[in-house]
């Protein structure tokens, strides 16, 4: 079983600050690296800034700075939100880094090469705030502007030489593609999406401009700049050192395990992008999945629009952990959705302090008062207790499936459920009832922390801090976290030691006025 695991969000476009949109599509991708690195794989995470294109160049040109400058600038924003977030990634990639270009101008050079690349002359409208052309059914016309009905953003009419891709010569192989692949595009609602784009024809597309020059060269003809997605969506394989497909990142890791996205960049990854490498004779990636937008209102959230929700502000009254739970838990993966504050206080309040954080520190007291703060030595499980701890190991498999299929649902409902069920258990077994029959007072506590022991472990790729924190009961630390483990119901060893923990969560105080 190939045991290396390559997942990558997508490149940002530094044209703004963050918002909470960028910090959903980061953690997401977090959560599934975290899992893999704790489940035995060997985990490359990359994310970054997408930093080219005429957007850029006109946000710098208003801010009267050098365009590399902006970049630096903006780019470090983002760089820093993904320590701030505490993502595990392993490599943040800049499009205006020269390994990039390399990689860039190396894959041109391939696709003129096959022949899929010719020059021409480009008339139509292109959105400068999407960088994307659309074409007349796609627009609509608004107070006498035409937008892009999709994202409404204005559109203008470019008409100048342009390079082509052919890509309508690869309109069958991307249909036979994903009719061979069916879990290549996710959720199934994008790829039939994708699909129907594909099957209503496609046109050449236009992969050079003129009109700026805020880009990557394209190859002896200094006069045109690569198409700004052409340019962005080689990062992923340019954090391997393409064109050296023979390095051992390379051969690691591409093709890429998935390529999480928003559902608002889903066809350049799902129709440009493997078109693109089937032209190049690259394998494709195994998946695309393009999440929902993290609303503000009924909208996503856009610089234009002003409904920007800074994820640093979130972050810093109420915390990063209970932010990641409430994300990947009150946000159905796949589906559009909202931050309310209300929800948050109430998912910190009753699932983290009260099922998690004080079941973790009821059971840890317990277990110091009554055990001379040790494991337990002499077990003995009965069938309330491995009925309970058997949930785990008949789940094990069908959990690894499901984050396979990133059915992120799925896990983070399994373990509220246990967390109910394990205080249930604690609450109906009565041990303060049972010292005097030491076994069974033994067993219970035994059962409890190696539950919790369980709960923490499959907590860990959400809330990474707090679960670090409530090993510190058992010693265990971040390098010793394995998922196969939650198989062992013996795992813990009597009279190792016990050890107290702080709070790890405090309870929201709600005004009721």
């Amino acid at each position: 079983m190939d045991k290396n695991f390559y997942i990558t969000t997508p490149i940002y476009y530094p044209s703004a600050k963050p918002h909470m949109g960028h910090a959903y599509s980061s953690i997401i991708a977090d959560f599934f690296a975290r899992f893999k690195k704790i489940d035995g794989f060997n985990v490359h995470f990359l994310t970054g800034t997408d930093e080219h294109g005429l957007k850029i160049q006109r946000a710098a040109e208003k801010k009267g700075v050098d365009p590399l400058k902006f970049c630096d600038e903006i780019s470090k924003t983002f760089r820093d939100l993904s320590k701030i977030l505490n993502l595990s990634n392993n490599d943040f990639i800049r499009t205006t880094e020269k390994r990039h270009s390399l990689s860039v101008q190396s894959l041109w050079k391939e696709l003129e090469k096959n022949d899929d690349i010719y020059l021409s002359k480009y008339s139509g409208w292109y959105s400068v705030s999407d960088e994307a052309f659309y074409s007349d059914d796609e627009l609509e016309e608004i107070d006498g502007k035409k937008r892009s009905i999709s994202s409404k953003s204005l559109v203008e009419w470019v008409d100048e030489e342009s390079y082509f891709f052919r890509l309508s010569k690869w309109e069958k192989p991307l249909l036979d593609h994903y009719k061979n692949n069916p879990n290549f595009i996710s959720p199934l609602s994008r790829k039939n999406e994708v699909i129907s784009f594909v099957k209503s024809g496609l046109n050449d597309l236009s992969v050079s401009r003129k009109s700026f020059t805020w880009g990557i060269p394209v190859p002896n003809n200094n006069e045109h700049v690569i198409y700004v997605w052409l340019d962005a969506l080689t990062n992923y394989i340019s954090a391997l050192n393409y064109p050296e497909i023979n390095d051992s990142m390379y051969k690691n890791f591409w093709p890429a395990s998935i390529h999480l996205i928003g559902k608002d960049i889903l066809r350049f990854h799902a129709v440009y992008w493997p078109a693109f490498l089937l032209a190049a004779k690259l394998p494709l990636p195994k998946r695309v999945y393009g999440h929902g937008w993290i609303l503000a209102g009924d909208e996503k959230m856009s610089k234009s629009k002003g409904n920007i929700l800074d994820p640093i502000e979130i972050i810093n009254q109420y915390g990063l952990d209970p932010l990641r739970y409430y994300l990947i838990k009150e946000v159905s993966f796949g589906n559009d959705g909202n931050i309310s504050k209300e929800r948050l206080e109430d998912c910190i309040n009753s699932d983290l302090a009260n099922n998690y954080g004080n079941l973790c520190q009821r059971v840890t007291a317990f277990t110091i008062k009554n055990c001379a703060g040790k494991i337990p030595n002499k077990i003995k499980f009965e069938d309330d207790d491995l009925k309970i701890l058997n949930k785990f190991s008949l789940n094990l498999d069908i959990i690894r499936n499901k984050i396979d299929n990133q059915d992120i649902n799925f896990y983070i409902d399994f373990i509220v459920n246990i967390l109910f069920d394990t205080n249930k258990y604690f609450n109906d077994q009565e041990p303060w009832k049972k010292k005097d029959d030491i076994v069974r007072l033994n067993t219970i506590i035994y059962t409890a922390l190696e539950i919790i022991r369980k709960i923490t472990v499959m907590l860990y790729p959400i809330i990474p801090n707090s679960t670090l924190n409530a090993l510190k009961i058992f010693s265990i630390k971040e390098k010793d976290i394995d998922f196969s483990s939650i198989d062992n119901h013996n795992y813990l060893k009597g009279n190792n030691k016990i050890n107290k923990i702080d709070i790890l969560f405090k309870k929201i105080e709600k005004n009721n006025d």
